[in-house]
């Protein structure tokens, strides 16, 4: 069995090597990781009939909660799916670290034997993804389906919505390799930044600024920095004209203080870097259409979710290495 499984990775390795460039692949490149998590979801498609694209998402969703969090441990192999030693072997099982299928199961435990080798273990990524597969299949098989399980088990909205994002992510680009970022306006352009986190603002209540303001003139075209999918799109009255990403790594991106929105950009639309999400100006503070209460700025602010609660952090360090980074591909260029 598992010379079938390095012959199994060795094919698919290949064939992703071979087959024509996805809307991403032209930009980005396959690490060996990447090349061996796509052909490990792949393998679970073939035996659990679950596209490999929510394998994708909901591991993706988990590899980023524990790193996150402080209370999981380390992921040790390809897959961020964790179960617990209670979990995997039963919660009267006095082996704690039970392998053996049939004694997990009269114990209660949830862990099975995915790739046939007699042992249900808890580290193996192919044992991982098939306990996962039979716990969500329990509901059923169809893409709703799919979601009221993964409710069930995740018991959080959020949770749901954010493995389904990622699931269409990595639907329409194919791949997994979907690392790239990008500088937040042109680099041509007019512009200016440094770090304003925590500073004090004033309207709506004393609080702190929770981001970075990059000054721009009116109408610089305000770019996506990473893959994600729109989240919100709209009015709020701090912000003004906001658009929010969520990108794959559980990261929401928030773009405040617009001028305009890129009209082709909607609420699921998926994005990449370097997608013109709309244009500097100076909105909010006030009611829809407020509008020159301050110079034109973009109000960039991040905030992790940790699958509890979402927090902001500052974004100026990201903002100056993507920048940087840009700089560099543009001279290689």
């Amino acid at each position: 069995m598992r010379k079938f499984t390095v012959l199994f990775l060795t094919l698919t390795a290949l064939l992703i090597t071979f087959l024509p460039e996805s809307r991403s692949t032209a930009a980005e490149r396959f690490t060996k990781e990447d090349v061996e998590r796509l052909s490990l979801y792949k393998k679970m498609e073939s035996v659990t009939l679950i596209p490999w694209h929510y394998f994708a998402g909901v591991d993706q969703y988990e590899r980023s909660v524990r790193k996150a969090r402080r209370d999981l441990p380390a992921r040790k192999g390809l897959v961020g799916i964790y179960f617990s030693p209670l979990q995997w072997s039963g919660p009267i099982n006095p082996t704690m670290d039970d392998t053996n299928p049939e004694r997990i199961s009269m114990f209660g435990g949830i862990g099975k034997d995915g790739n046939n080798d007699g042992i249900a273990d808890r580290n193996n990524d192919e044992d991982i993804l098939y306990t996962f597969s039979e716990i969500i299949q329990k509901h059923g098989h169809d893409i709703e389906n799919f979601r009221i399980g993964l409710w069930s088990y995740y018991q959080r909205d959020k949770a749901v919505d954010i493995i389904m994002e990622n699931a269409k992510i990595y639907e329409t680009y194919g791949t997994v390799s979907l690392d790239k970022h990008s500088f937040i306006v042109p680099l041509r352009s007019n512009y200016s930044y440094r770090s304003t986190w925590g500073d004090r603002r004033g309207f709506g209540g004393l609080r702190i600024h929770e981001g970075t303001d990059i000054f721009a003139d009116y109408g610089v075209p305000v770019k996506a920095v990473s893959y994600g999918i729109v989240e919100i799109k709209g009015w709020n009255r701090f912000g003004g004209w906001r658009i929010g990403v969520r990108d794959i790594n559980n990261v929401y991106h928030y773009y405040a203080h617009l001028g305009s929105f890129n009209k082709a950009i909607e609420k699921g639309s998926i994005v990449e870097p370097g997608t013109v999400l709309g244009y500097v100006g100076s909105s909010g503070y006030g009611p829809p259409g407020t509008s020159g209460k301050f110079p034109p700025h973009l109000h960039f602010g991040m905030y992790r979710d940790n699958g509890y609660t979402e927090w902001a952090f500052d974004p100026y360090p990201y903002l100056k290495a993507w920048e940087r980074q840009e700089r560099i591909n543009n001279r290689r260029r």
